[in-house]
């Protein structure tokens, strides 16, 4: 086949990204060509490799949200603990998950580089539900057997989850080459929302397969936690399937140590010499002398992204209050549809549609409070109790119990007193003549309602009429607060992942998800301290939290107004230019230095 329409420009392009296209050098043009062009989906600029780990991240979230699932009733109907306990080891678990991806972004940069990461840990995380699913099984030792087994499980899950957050989704955004930003932006919503449809998978099936199979005489729980061991399990065979059409970047070395190092001696040079010595731009300048100018361009570059963190944690604490599982599927829907680009996404630089999404939530928790006011207000009006009385029909005097309340109706139509019963369902209520005792079944009794019970002669046959309704509010206002805190998070968490990968350095990508996620961890402890320890209402800690979200914001948008986005691949090819620079440099000074031998005269010792 001739290939003579190949210029020797599309063939030196061809050659020079045949590494990063996957294709192979010892075949013909147009076969590279094709193979290349097989690397990607369906004619776009997406690397089919985008696919597996889509696949991975959909499977690995159904595992851990099925876990967590069921995991508060395991400990509290299985290994029998009370509920502050469970829910106090609950968020230890939670909170753990999110500090250890710290550990996996370092073991990532600095030894194994991401995919290794992602597979040892992958199987490090199988090990730990295959452990917890076996501590669910009754016949499997006696109970401190099962807490063993389980606090090791969970260790386990921890260190696997947190190790491969950050590397996954930095991994990901690897596979895209450097003029493909905008199909780099969108993978990651595409990742978000195989997140949240995993998430509400799992948090659907899992208490199913609890409540609904029986196994070894209760409720299943090892079937519960076996499956999400089983989704674990197909995302490692999945990822590891895509193998061959990965971009694996290798590790950087022991970055850790280099930027800890590099900062102690910045700091130590700065303290001895700011004297005597001019002073320099930035404090890190100040290990020039030792340490490369790339390295700490690199930190300088961390640190950037670092600091504007700091505000992020107040987010994550009003997201993490509200009920997950309605969230995930408004934003499965968001993502999945694009709703969210055309309606929600701004035009614009990352940061300012973060700050947009952080006043999304705080006007999604001004909504909540105007609901939780609704409910005082009724209850107030009304009452929180309800009432009841009794007619009786019947020919004898009948007592009638119900909950602590007692109820005396006369013969022939006579009437009880109204008295307040709690709210709750009253069946099996116990009625007693002189001759004979009843059961009858009186359903709910509702918050504010007057009930008035006919007791007929037949038997003894109940009428309940309703005299006053029930306060209620209408489902309908709670989804003001979802939409907007669910396109709070959308443009929030999706703007995140991306801005991180975009302003990291190549060696400090996974070092800066990793710190991403640490903003969720802190979230978490924000909202330990104030709920715990305020002691509010709950409108006064809605609203506690949403003026705190709105003061935040716009301290976060003033510290944006003042970030130079960078970008890191131009950093790379600066630093390039220089290298070369300085090695033309010292080629010609070496050539200098030979014409300038060859050219002097021969002299005598002396």
């Amino acid at each position: 086949m001739q290939v003579d329409w190949v210029s020797d420009g599309i063939l030196s392009h061809y050659k020079t990204n045949e590494f990063n296209m996957g294709c192979k050098c010892d075949k013909p043009v147009c076969n590279q060509m094709l193979i290349c062009c097989a690397q990607k989906l369906c004619g776009t600029n997406y690397p089919v490799s985008i696919a597996f780990i889509v696949v991975n991240e959909f499977c690995e979230r159904f595992s851990y949200y099925g876990m967590k699932a069921v995991l508060t009733l395991y400990f509290i109907h299985y290994l029998n603990w009370d509920k502050d306990l469970s829910t106090a080891v609950y968020h230890a678990f939670s909170s753990l998950c999110y500090f250890t991806p710290l550990l996996g972004a370092l073991i990532a940069d600095s030894w194994l580089g991401k995919f290794k990461t992602i597979i040892y840990l992958s199987i490090v995380y199988v090990i730990g539900h295959v452990v917890k699913s076996v501590g669910a099984i009754p016949d499997v030792g006696d109970s401190t057997l099962h807490i063993a087994l389980s606090m090791v499980g969970l260790v386990l899950i921890a260190f696997g989850t947190g190790g491969i957050k950050p590397c996954v989704a930095a991994f990901g955004g690897d596979q895209f080459d450097e003029e493909n930003t905008e199909e780099r932006t969108k993978f990651f919503s595409i990742f978000y929302m195989s997140i949240n449809a995993g998430s509400v998978l799992s948090t659907i099936v899992t208490p199913i397969l609890r409540g609904d199979v029986k196994c070894f005489g209760g409720d299943c729980y090892a079937l519960a936690f076996g499956v999400p061991a089983a989704l674990m399990v197909i995302a490692l065979v999945v990822f590891i399937s895509g193998s061959g059409l990965y971009k694996k970047s290798p590790p950087e070395g022991n970055v850790l140590v280099r930027v800890c190092k590099c900062i102690g001696f910045a700091i130590q040079n700065r303290w001895r010499n700011s004297k005597k010595s001019p002073k320099k731009s930035h404090w890190l300048d100040w290990a020039e002398e030792k340490y490369p100018k790339r390295l700490i361009q690199e930190i300088k570059m961390v640190f950037r992204v670092l600091v504007l963190y700091i505000p992020l944690p107040m987010f994550w604490a009003l997201f993490d209050q509200q009920v997950q599982g309605y969230i995930q599927l408004i934003s499965f829907v968001f993502t999945d549809t694009q709703i969210v680009v055309t309606i929600f996404h701004l035009k614009g630089h990352p940061l300012r549609k973060m700050a947009v999404g952080m006043i999304l939530a705080a006007i999604a928790f001004c909504a909540a409070t105007v609901v939780e006011i609704n409910v005082i207000v009724l209850h107030f009006c009304l009452t929180i109790f309800d009432f009841c009385r009794f007619i009786n029909t019947h020919t004898e005097n009948i007592n009638i119990t119900v909950g602590t309340d007692e109820f005396y109706a006369a013969a022939n139509y006579g009437i009880s007193q109204n008295i307040s019963v709690p709210r709750g369902e009253y069946n099996g209520v116990v009625c007693e003549t002189n001759s004979n005792q009843y059961h009858i079944d009186l359903g709910l009794l509702d918050f504010g309602a007057f009930y008035t019970v006919i007791l007929s002669k037949v038997g003894l046959t109940t009428i309940k009429m309703e005299d006053i309704q029930a306060n209620n509010i209408h489902i309908t206002w709670q989804i003001p607060q979802y939409v907007f805190l669910t396109a709070g998070e959308v443009m929030f968490s999706i703007t995140g992942l991306e801005f991180s990968y975009s302003q990291a350095p190549a060696s400090m990508k996974s070092v800066l998800q990793a710190g991403w996620l640490m903003t969720v961890a802190f979230g978490n402890v924000i909202v330990l301290i104030v709920a715990e320890g305020a002691g509010m209402e709950q409108w006064a800690e809605f609203l506690l939290f949403a003026g705190l979200l709105v003061a935040v914001s716009i301290i976060f948008s003033i510290m944006a107004y003042f970030y130079t986005y960078v970008d890191p691949d131009q950093l790379d090819k600066t630093f390039r230019e220089d290298t070369d620079d300085e090695k033309v440099k010292s080629s010609d000074s070496k050539k200098k230095e030979t014409v300038s031998l060859t050219d002097m005269p021969k002299q005598t010792k002396m």
